[in-house]
């Protein structure tokens, strides 16, 4: 009778997968994080801009000279 192959996979095969995974990774020239996601543009800083207050909407006394 003939013996068949177990279905576990041999040890070569498993370290030649590990390899082409880890080659496919590391040189893998699709980067997403360069081409998506670079920062809000102007409309947003526009809607999120914050007023700048100076000494007189603060209520600083002493900051106004007097003419």
């Amino acid at each position: 009778m003939r013996q068949t192959r177990t279905q576990a996979p041999s040890l070569r095969r498993t370290a030649a997968a590990l390899w082409y995974s880890l080659a496919k990774d590391l040189f893998d020239p699709y980067r997403p994080e360069l081409h998506y996601m670079r920062g809000p543009g102007p409309r947003w800083r526009a809607k999120h801009a914050q007023r700048t207050l100076g000494p007189v909407e603060l209520g600083m006394s002493g900051t106004l000279h007097a003419a």
